[in-house]
Protein backbone atom coordinates (compact mmCIF):
# COMPACT_ATOMS: atom_id res chain seq x y z
CA UNK A 1 0.00 0.00 0.00
CA UNK A 2 1.53 3.35 -0.99
CA UNK A 3 1.67 6.41 1.26
CA UNK A 4 -1.42 8.08 -0.22
CA UNK A 5 -3.46 4.88 0.12
CA UNK A 6 -2.41 4.63 3.77
CA UNK A 7 -3.51 8.22 4.37
CA UNK A 8 -6.90 7.55 2.74
CA UNK A 9 -7.26 4.47 4.95
CA UNK A 10 -6.50 6.55 8.06
CA UNK A 11 -9.14 9.12 7.07
CA UNK A 12 -11.76 6.41 6.45
CA UNK A 13 -11.04 4.84 9.84
CA UNK A 14 -11.20 8.21 11.60
CA UNK A 15 -14.52 9.04 9.93
CA UNK A 16 -16.01 5.67 10.86
CA UNK A 17 -14.81 6.11 14.47
CA UNK A 18 -16.30 9.60 14.75
CA UNK A 19 -19.63 8.56 13.23
CA UNK A 20 -19.73 5.55 15.58
CA UNK A 21 -18.99 7.80 18.57
CA UNK A 22 -22.08 9.87 17.69
CA UNK A 23 -24.35 6.93 16.70
CA UNK A 24 -23.23 3.32 17.27
CA UNK A 25 -25.02 1.83 14.24
CA UNK A 26 -24.77 4.92 12.06
CA UNK A 27 -24.69 2.99 8.77
CA UNK A 28 -28.26 1.79 9.31
CA UNK A 29 -29.68 5.22 10.12
CA UNK A 30 -30.09 6.49 6.57
CA UNK A 31 -28.63 9.92 7.38
CA UNK A 32 -28.85 12.40 4.50
CA UNK A 33 -25.13 13.10 4.13
CA UNK A 34 -25.78 14.55 0.65
CA UNK A 35 -27.94 17.28 2.21
CA UNK A 36 -25.12 18.28 4.55
CA UNK A 37 -22.88 18.53 1.47
CA UNK A 38 -25.05 20.90 -0.53
CA UNK A 39 -25.72 23.10 2.50
CA UNK A 40 -21.94 23.32 2.99
CA UNK A 41 -21.66 24.26 -0.70
CA UNK A 42 -23.92 27.27 -0.09
CA UNK A 43 -21.83 28.35 2.91
CA UNK A 44 -18.71 27.88 0.82
CA UNK A 45 -20.14 30.10 -1.92
CA UNK A 46 -20.69 32.86 0.64
CA UNK A 47 -17.02 32.67 1.66
CA UNK A 48 -15.92 32.72 -1.96
CA UNK A 49 -18.21 35.57 -2.95
CA UNK A 50 -21.02 35.76 -5.50
CA UNK A 51 -22.70 39.16 -5.01
CA UNK A 52 -22.26 41.30 -8.08
CA UNK A 53 -23.54 44.42 -6.31
CA UNK A 54 -20.66 44.64 -3.82
CA UNK A 55 -16.92 44.12 -3.89
CA UNK A 56 -15.99 40.70 -2.54
CA UNK A 57 -12.63 39.01 -2.18
CA UNK A 58 -12.60 35.20 -1.90
CA UNK A 59 -11.72 34.03 1.62
CA UNK A 60 -9.76 31.00 0.41
CA UNK A 61 -8.81 29.93 3.95
CA UNK A 62 -12.49 29.60 4.90
CA UNK A 63 -13.27 27.96 1.54
CA UNK A 64 -10.59 25.34 2.28
CA UNK A 65 -12.12 24.66 5.72
CA UNK A 66 -15.56 24.19 4.15
CA UNK A 67 -14.08 21.76 1.61
CA UNK A 68 -12.61 19.74 4.49
CA UNK A 69 -16.08 19.64 6.12
CA UNK A 70 -17.55 18.39 2.82
CA UNK A 71 -14.86 15.70 2.71
CA UNK A 72 -16.12 14.41 6.11
CA UNK A 73 -19.61 13.93 4.67
CA UNK A 74 -18.28 12.51 1.41
CA UNK A 75 -16.28 9.85 3.25
CA UNK A 76 -19.44 8.97 5.20
CA UNK A 77 -21.33 8.39 1.94
CA UNK A 78 -18.52 6.18 0.64
CA UNK A 79 -18.38 4.19 3.90
CA UNK A 80 -22.15 3.72 3.89
CA UNK A 81 -22.10 2.40 0.31
CA UNK A 82 -21.29 -1.16 1.35
CA UNK A 83 -18.04 -1.21 -0.64
CA UNK A 84 -15.00 -2.70 1.06
CA UNK A 85 -12.40 -0.33 2.48
CA UNK A 86 -9.88 -1.46 -0.15
CA UNK A 87 -12.37 -0.76 -2.94
CA UNK A 88 -13.07 2.74 -1.58
CA UNK A 89 -9.35 3.51 -1.28
CA UNK A 90 -8.78 2.38 -4.88
CA UNK A 91 -11.72 4.45 -6.07
CA UNK A 92 -10.53 7.63 -4.33
CA UNK A 93 -7.05 7.19 -5.78
CA UNK A 94 -8.48 6.57 -9.24
CA UNK A 95 -10.95 9.48 -9.26
CA UNK A 96 -9.35 12.25 -7.18
CA UNK A 97 -7.46 14.30 -9.74
CA UNK A 98 -6.72 17.80 -8.47
CA UNK A 99 -7.12 19.68 -11.73
CA UNK A 100 -9.67 21.83 -13.54
CA UNK A 101 -9.84 23.75 -16.79
CA UNK A 102 -12.67 25.92 -15.43
CA UNK A 103 -11.51 29.46 -14.63
CA UNK A 104 -14.62 30.30 -12.56
CA UNK A 105 -14.56 28.32 -9.30
CA UNK A 106 -18.25 29.05 -8.73
CA UNK A 107 -19.26 27.11 -11.84
CA UNK A 108 -17.31 24.06 -10.65
CA UNK A 109 -18.99 24.43 -7.25
CA UNK A 110 -22.46 24.54 -8.81
CA UNK A 111 -21.67 21.49 -10.96
CA UNK A 112 -20.60 19.62 -7.81
CA UNK A 113 -23.69 20.70 -5.82
CA UNK A 114 -25.96 19.85 -8.75
CA UNK A 115 -24.49 16.37 -9.15
CA UNK A 116 -24.81 15.79 -5.38
CA UNK A 117 -28.50 16.70 -5.46
CA UNK A 118 -29.14 14.63 -8.59
CA UNK A 119 -28.08 11.26 -7.19
CA UNK A 120 -27.24 11.93 -3.52
CA UNK A 121 -23.75 10.48 -3.98
CA UNK A 122 -20.26 11.88 -3.40
CA UNK A 123 -18.62 12.94 -6.65
CA UNK A 124 -14.90 12.52 -6.00
CA UNK A 125 -13.74 13.78 -9.41
CA UNK A 126 -15.81 16.96 -9.13
CA UNK A 127 -14.46 17.49 -5.59
CA UNK A 128 -10.94 17.32 -7.02
CA UNK A 129 -11.82 20.20 -9.35
CA UNK A 130 -12.85 22.28 -6.33
CA UNK A 131 -9.55 21.54 -4.61
CA UNK A 132 -7.73 22.69 -7.75
CA UNK A 133 -9.80 25.89 -7.81
CA UNK A 134 -8.35 27.01 -4.47
CA UNK A 135 -4.89 25.41 -4.94
CA UNK A 136 -5.46 22.79 -2.24
CA UNK A 137 -3.08 19.82 -2.37
CA UNK A 138 -3.84 16.30 -1.13
CA UNK A 139 -1.40 16.89 1.73
CA UNK A 140 -3.35 19.99 2.80
CA UNK A 141 -6.61 18.06 2.63
CA UNK A 142 -5.13 15.27 4.73
CA UNK A 143 -3.60 17.57 7.35
CA UNK A 144 -6.78 19.64 7.57
CA UNK A 145 -9.06 16.62 7.78
CA UNK A 146 -7.04 14.71 10.38
CA UNK A 147 -6.58 17.89 12.41
CA UNK A 148 -10.29 18.65 12.53
CA UNK A 149 -11.18 15.04 13.27
CA UNK A 150 -8.63 14.64 16.07
CA UNK A 151 -9.74 17.93 17.63
CA UNK A 152 -13.36 16.72 17.59
CA UNK A 153 -12.29 13.52 19.39
CA UNK A 154 -10.22 15.52 21.86
CA UNK A 155 -13.17 17.77 22.66
CA UNK A 156 -15.46 14.77 23.21
CA UNK A 157 -12.90 13.10 25.49
CA UNK A 158 -12.50 16.24 27.58
CA UNK A 159 -16.06 17.13 28.51
CA UNK A 160 -17.46 18.80 25.38
CA UNK A 161 -20.83 17.10 25.94
CA UNK A 162 -21.30 18.01 29.60
CA UNK A 163 -19.95 21.54 29.18
CA UNK A 164 -16.77 21.12 31.20
CA UNK A 165 -14.46 21.49 28.19
CA UNK A 166 -12.62 24.81 27.97
CA UNK A 167 -12.34 26.07 24.40
CA UNK A 168 -9.96 28.87 25.40
CA UNK A 169 -6.69 27.45 26.62
CA UNK A 170 -4.03 28.72 29.06
CA UNK A 171 -2.93 31.65 26.89
CA UNK A 172 -6.47 32.79 26.08
CA UNK A 173 -6.33 31.42 22.54
CA UNK A 174 -8.93 29.04 21.15
CA UNK A 175 -8.22 25.35 20.59
CA UNK A 176 -8.47 25.89 16.82
CA UNK A 177 -5.44 28.19 16.93
CA UNK A 178 -3.41 25.66 18.89
CA UNK A 179 -4.48 22.97 16.40
CA UNK A 180 -3.07 24.94 13.45
CA UNK A 181 0.30 25.34 15.19
CA UNK A 182 0.52 21.68 16.20
CA UNK A 183 -0.45 20.38 12.74
CA UNK A 184 2.27 22.50 11.14
CA UNK A 185 4.90 21.26 13.60
CA UNK A 186 4.35 17.53 12.93
CA UNK A 187 5.27 15.24 10.05
CA UNK A 188 1.97 14.29 8.36
CA UNK A 189 3.74 11.57 6.34
CA UNK A 190 4.21 9.46 9.49
CA UNK A 191 1.52 6.86 10.19
CA UNK A 192 1.57 8.00 13.83
CA UNK A 193 0.58 11.57 12.79
CA UNK A 194 -2.94 11.42 14.27
CA UNK A 195 -1.71 9.93 17.57
CA UNK A 196 1.13 12.46 17.90
CA UNK A 197 -1.36 15.22 17.16
CA UNK A 198 -3.72 14.04 19.90
CA UNK A 199 -0.86 13.83 22.42
CA UNK A 200 0.43 17.29 21.49
CA UNK A 201 -3.05 18.77 22.02
CA UNK A 202 -3.31 16.96 25.36
CA UNK A 203 0.03 18.35 26.53
CA UNK A 204 -1.01 21.90 25.70
CA UNK A 205 -4.50 21.52 27.18
CA UNK A 206 -3.20 20.07 30.45
CA UNK A 207 -1.31 23.31 31.06
CA UNK A 208 -4.57 25.10 31.83
CA UNK A 209 -5.36 22.90 34.81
Amino acid sequence: MNAQAQQIQIMLELQDSMNTKVTANWREQGYEWYRAIWVECAELMDHYGWKWWKKQTPDTEQVALELIDIWHFGLSILLQSGETQDAIIARVQDELHITTEQSDFRLDLEAFAGATLADRQFHIALFGRLMAGVDMSFDQLYRGYVGKNVLNFFRQDNGYKDGSYRKHWHDGREDNEHLVEVVQSLDAAKLSFKDELYEALKTRYDHIH
